[in-house]
């Protein structure tokens, strides 16, 4: 079946930076494109950058260009997200996805809070 299990998070303090990790499994890995998506208190679920199968093509979210890095490494089945100049904003459960023949699966997610 398919697991996605992230890693990586913690307590930041503005300025700093993080690098998240999922770890993919039961599907064809290099076959999908791969998305990092974070929901804050109170707040809807927002997809903040996807790649594309290969990775040669990637998209942010506005609030993210400049800070963010989405990567994949296909030998390894995992998918990253460098996050620099982190700010109290960024304070979410991060979570990673994919959609397989029309249904979303998404891994467990991983807190990350930043804060002086």
């Amino acid at each position: 079946q398919v697991q996605l299990v992230e890693s990586g998070g913690g307590l930041v303090q503005p300025g700093g930076s993080l690098r998240l990790s999922c770890a993919a499994s039961g599907f064809p890995f290099s076959s999908y494109s791969m998305n990092w998506c974070r929901q804050a208190p109170g707040k809807e679920r927002e997809r903040v950058a996807r790649i594309n199968s290969g990775g040669s093509i990637t998209a942010y979210v506005d609030s993210v260009k400049g800070r963010f890095t989405i990567s994949r490494d296909n030998a390894k089945n995992t998918v990253y997200l460098q996050m620099n100049n982190l700010k109290p904003e960024d304070t979410a459960v991060y979570y990673c996805n994919v959609e397989i023949l029309g249904f979303a699966y998404w891994g467990q997610g991983t807190q990350v809070t930043v804060s002086s």
